[in-house]
């Protein structure tokens, strides 16, 4: 399921050109050069001051402020709240609420010194009741947190311990080396103790900005908190409007209606128009979208390893990306962990198609034909569903694209039907990915895989201190869900993301900002 409706989200920022820079859509459309806006790089400062308006998707009428359940309103949510661990621009933890943390030697207690002078917008002070409180909040069931069936079977709420105002100790049920990295999840923003009944109006926490409305699906406004603990963002506000549909949001864009484009990545021939306007450009995201074709594997065909290897081993991923992107993305190899993490292993199987054909005779399934499901509900599902049935007619597999309706699809398609494609947004850490979309049972383990051996195998990596063994646990995982998993990686996209060309410090972790930094010229 794509983070627009659920599980994280940021993608590290690569690149660093000049503003203005020409960017080459090459590629079967015949797109021509685009100035594009690099992520974070601009000629001047912002100015103080002034309202950034942004146009982004609309929501259900059940979407809240309360960051521990939460499934939409992300761009609320960096702005408000503040997490005990954050992901930095390289990709490594960074401090946030948190200043250090430090496990014992088995890695199955973990200490975390938290920082003074930081104040709640209704004035609080922050303590380490807050943080304990927030955790157990996550956990209670009846909070339906997605973040939960990632720490519960390592959390037991009552055993947190806070011995002073500013420390927070953490024991975990088994041992866990990465146990900080899942505290980067967007349902791990901290807020107040004893706020949780309240958090989903009030969005009272600790950021750089406080809620001054907010419109479940509709309309809202955040407006910049003076005593925020790293200082005055620069903008006075940021005014959230609800536009249901993608080409009414760039026309806003065009328009000078609004500032930025939010959780919307741009089709190629919108990106060309926006980028040749005078008011608006394209800011160039690298791998920030993780493009999957999954392969529900508690149903027939894909019931068989062997078929799940064929259909991987049947198609080009680089036929792929330069079809279905035009280039401006990365080939993924059916490996999920995006090609810049530093968990990421390059050794894949080569595309072979001959090999594929001889695994489907073996499994009784030769000439296989499947439907794959896809709708307009991204630019880029269908483009990558058509590359994938060209280049998967070699090894003889009928591929019927099917289009489904872009409102229910991930109601009545997404975890339904047997092969359908869908996306996620980058930057998990690899445990979090792996635990959260791979791992059996959990409830966003979108090819219902189940394999002991890969749990198991993430148990190990858990456990092990030694950062060098560790990453070689995890390179043993890729390698698992490569061969064996239901899940085909097809491609990590470029996100290409609509802004203002009077926006400034635009540095994007994903779809997750720099509150703090970003503003407008001209004020």
């Amino acid at each position: 399921m794509p983070d627009i409706h659920d599980p994280r989200r940021r993608s590290v920022l690569a690149g660093a050109a000049a503003l203005g820079a020409s960017w080459l859509l090459s590629g079967c459309t015949g797109a021509s050069a685009a100035p594009v806006q690099p992520s974070g790089e601009t000629h001047d400062a912002p100015d103080s001051g002034g309202t950034l308006r942004i146009a982004r998707p609309p929501a259900s009428d059940a979407e809240t402020l309360d960051p521990a359940g939460a499934l939409s309103a992300y761009e609320y949510l960096g702005a408000l709240y503040n997490r005990l661990v954050r992901v930095g621009a390289d990709g490594t933890l960074a401090a946030d609420l948190a200043e250090s943390w430090e496990p014992d030697a088995k890695a199955r207690t973990w200490t975390f010194r938290l920082r003074k002078g930081v104040t709640f917008h209704d004035g609080r002070a922050f303590t380490s009741a807050d943080a304990a409180y927030t955790l157990r909040h996550i956990l209670d069931k009846a909070t339906a947190s997605p973040q939960a069936a990632v720490l519960a079977p390592l959390l037991d709420p009552g055993a947190l311990r806070t011995p002073d105002a500013h420390t927070l100790v953490v024991p975990l049920k088994t041992p866990n080396a990465e146990f900080p990295s899942l505290l980067t999840h967007y349902n791990c923003y901290v807020i107040p103790d004893g706020g949780a009944r309240a958090a989903g109006r009030t969005g009272i926490g600790t950021g750089p900005f406080k809620l001054e409305s907010f419109t479940s699906a509709g309309p809202g406004r955040v407006v910049a908190f003076a005593d925020h603990w790293a200082g005055r963002p620069v903008l006075d506000a940021i005014s959230f409007y609800s536009v249901a549909d993608m080409s009414a949001r760039s026309n806003a864009l065009l328009a000078g209606q609004v500032d930025l484009l939010s959780q919307t990545n741009l089709d190629f021939a919108t990106a060309r128009v926006v980028a040749a306007s005078d008011r608006a450009t394209v800011t160039r995201v690298k791998d920030a979208q993780w493009y999957v074709l999954p392969m529900l594997t508690t149903e027939k065909p894909f019931t068989d390893v062997r078929v799940r290897q064929a259909m991987k081993l049947a198609y080009d991923p680089e036929h792929v990306v330069k079809v279905a992107l035009q280039g401006a993305g990365t080939a993924g190899w059916d490996n999920p962990v995006p090609p810049g993490d530093p968990a990421h292993i390059s050794a894949h199987p080569a595309h072979d198609p001959e090999q594929a054909r001889h695994l489907l005779k073996q499994a009784g399934h030769e000439g296989l034909a499947v439907e794959l499901y896809t709708s307009a509900y991204d630019p880029l599902f269908t483009p990558m569903a058509l590359a994938y049935q060209d280049s998967a007619r070699r090894a003889g597999i009928r591929v019927k694209v099917r289009t489904a309706a872009a409102d229910s699809y991930y109601t009545q398609i997404w975890m339904k039907k047997p092969l359908m494609a869908t996306y996620w947004f980058t930057g998990r850490p690899v445990d979090q990915l792996f635990t959260q979309i791979f791992r059996g049972g959990s409830s966003y383990n979108e090819t219902a895989w189940s394999d002991a051996a890969f749990d198991a195998l993430l148990d190990r990596a858990r456990a092990e201190t030694d950062d060098t063994r560790r990453r070689d646990l995890y390179g043993e995982a890729q390698t698992i869900v490569m061969d064996r998993g239901g899940a085909m990686t097809p491609m990590f996209a470029d996100r290409l993301v609509g802004i203002s060309r009077a926006v400034r410090g635009y540095a994007e972790h994903g779809f997750e900002f720099d509150y703090l930094g970003i503003g407008l010229k001209g004020a």
